[in-house]
């Protein structure tokens, strides 16, 4: 997409922005509530207009996308789908009829670990296994590009590392993703690409580890010495450790060495971008 513009009356949900993503990649969006994330990507799924801007999703633009095109997205919500009591094997069989060329049905249920669900009523599973119902409804065309809105909310903590473990395999298989979420550690562990979002515009675009990194970005180093705890602000953690080391004779008690999470780079870019427009 290239300068893709959205307004609703006088306010602007998305302004000017431009993202390319690769062919088999995760592709994360990133940015606090009303940044314009949701509108972006209803935009690339072809359900939303959009003002100005050009936009190509698998070579078509979504505006004009026909059933054979909406046959290669799969598309996940936010709230999950409210399917009564059939099973998992008939909630995906009955998807399966939408597309020409849908994938396996029992190979889809495989896929998310739920073939010992297979039979069960969806209304008797539990919160992280309707999302894994889901996500199978996203996979069953066969998609070639499938979109996550915030897949992994209210999820326990443990829930949420075995769905990470699930996209993950997705994404191996091929499958490019795109994903909004507001856990940044879900971003740092599945996303290849970060875009920051605020007030419509891209203010980062760069990998988890290096989104927000600047050359002055410092490394937090902490030690105890004479009794008492000590904290040093570097760029040059492995230098200081050295001489530290020498000046203590060798091992450097209770010793930290402390960089900068994604969450503390997020922070900061927001913190920028709300006081540049204040």
């Amino acid at each position: 997409m290239a300068n893709l513009r959205k307004t609703y009356g006088d306010v602007v949900a998305v302004d000017d922005v431009s993202l390319t993503i690769t062919t088999g990649e995760c592709f994360a969006i990133l940015g606090p509530n009303g940044a314009g994330k949701t509108t972006t990507v209803e935009i690339l799924e072809g359900y939303r207009s959009r003002d100005s801007g050009e936009v190509s999703v698998l070579g078509v633009d979504p505006a004009h996308g026909g059933r054979s095109w909406r046959a290669q997205l799969g598309i996940v919500l936010q709230s999950a789908r409210d399917l009564g009591d059939i099973t998992t094997h008939e909630a995906v069989a009955h998807f399966a009829t939408y597309y020409p060329a849908p994938a396996d049905v029992d190979t889809t249920i495989a896929s998310v670990g739920l073939t010992d669900k297979a039979a069960a009523r969806i209304s008797t599973l539990s919160g992280g296994q309707r999302r894994r119902v889901d996500v199978a409804l996203g996979l069953i065309g066969a998609p070639q590009l499938l979109f996550l809105d915030e897949p992994t909310t209210g999820f326990d903590p443990q829930a949420r590392r075995e769905f990470w473990v699930l996209l993950q395999q997705i994404k191996a298989g091929g499958t490019t993703i795109m994903l909004t979420t507001h856990y940044l550690d879900e971003a740092e562990a599945l996303a290849d690409r970060v875009a920051v979002i605020a007030a419509g515009r891209v203010i980062a675009l760069d990998t988890p580890d290096q989104i927000g990194v600047g050359e002055d970005d410092s490394v937090e180093v902490s030690w105890r010495q004479d009794g008492r705890m000590h904290r040093e602000f570097t760029t040059s953690p492995t230098s200081f450790v050295g001489e530290l080391a020498a000046v203590l004779g060798g091992e450097i008690p209770e010793l930290v060495i402390r960089r900068s999470t994604l969450e503390d780079r997020y922070l900061a870019l927001i913190d920028q971008a709300q006081s540049s427009t204040s």
